[in-house]
């Protein structure tokens, strides 16, 4: 004849249905918070920064990231020819425009200051 604490047994259950869901909402609090302070205004960011690139036209005067003011006399599906001065034109990346001259830039500077 075997002896069997029932206190063993029931710490040897798995837990129950109430128990795993208490167990996992710290970590799905965790993640909605993740999302909603990080990623979801990290997301609307890159949209804005997309729309304006893809936006630009000829005649816009903008600021390149490397800090170059010109205006755009041409617009291809990558690249943007960017007049700097009289008659001297540059080709650049449309993702190497910060924004328009004179007004706050689009694309923020990223590097440690």
């Amino acid at each position: 004849m075997y002896f069997v604490n029932e206190s063993l047994v029931f710490a040897m259950t798995p837990p129950g249905g109430a128990q795993a869901l208490s167990a996992f909402l710290p970590f799905a609090v965790i993640l909605a918070i993740f999302y909603f302070l990080i990623l979801l205004p990290m997301k609307r960011r890159q949209k804005k920064i997309q729309e304006f690139q893809e936006n630009l036209k000829v005649g816009d005067k903008i600021v390149t990231t490397g800090g170059m003011y010109g205006k755009i006399t041409r617009v291809t599906d990558k690249t943007l020819q960017v007049e700097i001065a009289d008659r001297v034109r540059i080709e650049v990346s449309r993702a190497a425009v910060a924004g328009y001259q004179g007004q706050d830039p689009v694309v923020q500077d990223s590097g440690n200051s």
